[in-house]
């Protein structure tokens, strides 16, 4: 037989909240206005809010709850409890016959077990017994039958049994619902009073004189304020608060509470305060801080309750207003200001009540709400010192006491806050590590806990497409701060990632992302995940940001490891390249990598194993191709990789940290050999490449002066060259360098002049003997102008620095670089580099010279 509809709660419209609404937002105005006395206004303006929700309360207060109706086994039906507000009763799901009832609905929450099998709450399917703090009912759609052998049946668990109940087989909770319904028909009355009164000192205002309207308010504030209280005790669901929670609710009340009272105290008016009205300020403050901090604390476990607080500070609220105004006589005119707060908390009140009776159970593992706990206090407290400073223009000694006061506590609350969120952070990894142990290497349940390292391999074999994505994260020093920012940066992975795709965690900073998507998309999702990754991390001291390098590879059916072995390649190359990008695997990539990876194994220690070496190409005077110096140029001479030229050594050199002993070796055989040519007579110059780094390093000068006196050489006979794009990136320093070198007789050369507007312009700054310029600038100008060289040739001679043509590589350039007047030239049209001996040799061909 269907449930009794008196005993269903229908659906309300919101049509009459609208109503009541609007009729007392037109009695507040006319009140303000001065169309109607205030007192009246104000009664008016309450009247069908209160009486509405009155009703609604009453009849809560009165609904009977469903009657019981036993099986046809003669057991209780496992559907006797009170259907959800808004709901519909279930129909009987078993019949007469015993057959179930199926409406074929799937439900995600059902499980359906064999006879003997175990069920949530310690319960068996064959034994029936129930020894946890769970109870279990059958649904329409899901069977309710009694199991046989191997006979299936799902169940349905709700979490409304409290600790220390048990339900044996064949028995109902049907006592304890009963005593919850009897329960929540008492709290729906005292609201129902509590509500009255409010609603009744408001409308007892305009029948009694002035002299007694405030014994009458406050008598109503008490009064109403005590049933509040004693309803929102006994509301279903409460349960007592652990250490850490109520260190933070005492903590969240109290910078409410004073933020409160400091606005209080900043918007009354100025002059003496009655005590009446700074008491009742006071408390009230106190008051709609705890019940306001409840409501936000409750507003996603038991959003019931959370209104019920919320509607019993909101007329609180109002009540206190009133006695405030009452006690400082304010004109009756404002009297009417009250009605929104109370009209709002006594609907609000109404409809926490009906929801709260409708059977609503606590929700489980909800994060404490961050907003507006800890705003609310600052916000409340800077809008009413700005209020009081743009009227009143100072604050009392007093005052700025009670503002600063708000600041610690909000403090604490941000500090209890980071903990509660840390804790949280750890419930949840491993209770969905343990989710992920049951459900299997496929499921992307991993949640907060990424898949190790096997279970992706294992993943991606089950796989035949798509690709892997390996997320590195750096740092700014190279070291990624390990705690909240390593969590936020997993929260973002998996955020960023689509709903099919699996995270492994493969290192400290290092991830990877398997999808099932196509080139284009793995692509769009890596670029989606570097932008993610991206984003400033807040910290305490302040916001951090990651560099992020990914690789991409594609699975087509490969070996795990041999994709896991691409992908990382390809981040590495990501890393090499400047990091913040993404990059994809090919088999050049892959060549380009081991060569790398070769060529870092190899580098240290090469000094030390004798494998470098340095060749001298020749500096001739272009008048008579007289040699007047050398240019010493690196070589590595590796026995596993051969002749590594600078310009693959030096970026490997520099991420390995080698740069600094490289340098000294090459300026220390420089010396040497420049030493043994002059001893033979020819004075000739050797110009030496400077790296940005060596040139940085505070000792360089000093470094260079040694090596010339332990070889017993002219300072003026070592050139040190540094290329014009190192200048451009750190001036300061560079020109301090050089200038230091000046100071001790070494010359400087300026290497790879682009002969730019700001290039030229920083010309007379620099502190520069030589400008090596290349023969680019020796063609013909555009639209028959002169060409460049000439110009420069010009400007160097007007600053007296010599000009050296290098890369000429044709007697047609020689001739160019000889008739714009440059003095010097360098090349393979005029010699090759060689080994000291060859060039030697070469200069035998030539009388000695001094330029």
């Amino acid at each position: 037989m269907p449930v009794p509809p008196s005993a269903v709660p229908r659906r309300r419209s919101v049509l009459p909240d609208v109503a009541v609404s609007l009729t007392g937002a037109a009695f507040l105005l006319a009140g303000v206005a001065g169309a109607l006395p205030g007192p009246a206004a104000a009664a008016l303006a309450v009247a069908g809010g209160f009486a509405l929700a009155c009703v609604r309360l009453a009849w809560l207060a009165g609904a009977a709850p469903p009657p019981h109706r036993p099986a046809a086994d003669g057991r209780p039906a496992p559907t006797d409890r009170p259907a959800p507000a808004g709901r519909a009763a279930p129909p009987d799901p078993v019949a007469s016959t015993g057959r179930p009832a199926s409406t074929g609905r799937p439900a995600s929450t059902d499980r359906t077990v064999l006879a003997g099998d175990p069920v949530p709450g310690g319960m068996s399917a064959e034994s029936g017994r129930h020894a946890s703090e769970r109870d279990w009912h059958a649904e329409p759609g899901r069977r309710a039958v009694e199991p046989g052998p191997q006979q299936a049946v799902t169940f349905r668990w709700h979490a409304d049994v409290t600790a220390g109940d048990a339900v044996p087989h064949g028995a109902t909770a049907t006592g304890r619902r009963a005593r919850r319904a009897a329960l929540s028909r008492r709290v729906a009355a005292i609201l129902d009073s509590a509500v009255l009164v409010a609603g009744l000192t408001v409308a007892v205002l305009p029948l009694s004189d002035a002299a007694h309207r405030l014994p009458i308010a406050l008598a109503g504030l008490c009064l109403t304020g005590a049933l509040h209280v004693t309803a929102l005790l006994r509301l279903p669901g409460r349960s007592r608060l652990s250490g850490p929670e109520l260190l933070r609710r005492t903590v969240d009340v109290l910078a409410l509470g004073v933020s409160l009272v400091f606005a209080g105290w900043m918007l009354l008016p100025g002059g003496p305060v009655p005590a009446v009205a700074g008491v009742v300020a006071a408390s009230g403050a106190a008051v709609l801080a705890v019940l306001a901090v409840a409501a936000v604390a409750e507003r996603r476990r038991r959003p019931g309750a959370a209104r019920c607080h919320a509607g019993a500070a909101l007329t609180l609220g109002g009540l206190t207003l009133l006695v405030v105004l009452l006690a400082c006589g304010a004109p009756d005119r404002a009297l009417p200001l009250v009605a929104a707060p109370l009209v709002a908390g006594a609907l609000l009140t109404a409809a926490g009540a009906r929801r709260t009776s409708g059977g609503e159970r606590p929700g489980r593992d909800v994060a404490p709400a961050a907003w507006p706990r800890l705003t609310a206090p600052a916000g409340i407290a800077a809008l009413a010192a700005g209020i009081h400073l743009g009227t009143a223009g100072e604050f009392s000694t007093a005052a700025m006491a009670l503002g600063l006061a708000v600041i610690p506590p909000i403090m604490v609350g941000e500090l209890l806050a980071a903990a509660d969120q840390r804790r949280r952070v750890q419930r949840l990894a491993a209770r969905e590590a343990w989710l992920r142990r049951r459900l299997g290497p496929d499921a992307r349940a991993a949640g907060p806990v990424p898949l190790t390292r096997a279970e992706l391999v294992r993943a991606m074999a089950e796989r035949s497409g798509g690709a892997l994505l390996v997320v590195d994260l750096h740092g700014a020093g190279g070291a990624v701060p390990e705690g909240p920012v390593l969590t936020e940066a997993a929260r973002r992975l998996r955020a960023g990632s689509e709903t099919h795709d699996l995270v492994a965690r493969l290192g400290d900073t290092e991830y990877a992302v398997l999808t099932d998507r196509g080139p284009v998309l793995a692509y769009a999702l890596g670029l989606r995940l570097l932008a993610a990754l991206g984003e400033p991390y807040p910290r305490p001291g302040g916001a951090v940001r990651l560099g992020v390098s990914v690789g991409l590879a594609e699975t087509s059916g490969g070996d795990p490891e041999d994709v896991l072995r691409q992908a990382g390649l390809a981040r590495r190359r990501a890393v090499q390249l400047g990091r913040d990008r993404v990059e994809w695997y090919d088999a050049y990539l892959e060549e380009q990598l081991v060569r790398r990876l070769d060529l870092e194994r190899e580098l240290p220690g090469a000094v030390a194993r004798g494998e470098l070496d340095l060749v001298y190409q020749p500096v001739v005077a272009l008048a008579d191709r007289m040699p007047v110096g050398t240019e010493a140029l690196l070589r590595w001479r590796s026995p596993a990789l051969g002749t590594v030229l600078p310009a693959e050594l030096l970026p490997v050199a520099a991420d390995l940290d080698l740069t600094g002993e490289i340098g000294r070796w090459v300026l220390d055989r420089a010396c040497r050999q420049l030493a043994a040519w002059s001893a033979g007579g020819r004075e000739l110059w050797m110009a030496v490449n400077v790296t940005p780094r060596e040139l940085a390093a505070p000792d360089f000068v000093a470094r260079t002066a040694t090596a010339l006196a332990a070889y017993d050489v002219a300072p003026e006979r070592l050139v040190v060259e540094v290329a014009e794009p190192v200048v451009g990136a750190e001036p300061s320093t560079v020109v301090a360098r050089l200038a230091g070198l000046r100071s001790i007789g070494v010359r400087i050369a300026l290497d790879d002049f682009r002969a730019e507007h700001a290039s030229l312009a920083q010309l007379r700054r620099l502190p520069i003997d030589l400008l090596k310029v290349g023969p680019h600038l020796v063609g013909p100008g555009g639209d028959g102008q002169r060409p460049l060289i000439d110009v420069v040739a010009n400007l160097a001679d007007r600053l007296g620095v010599e000009l050296v043509v290098e890369e000429l590589e044709s007697e047609v350039q020689v001739a160019g670089a000889r008739r714009a007047g440059c003095r010097y030239g360098q090349g393979f049209a005029l010699a090759r580099p060689a080994t000291a001996e060859r060039v030697e040799a070469w200069f035998e061909e030539y009388p000695s010279t001094a330029r």
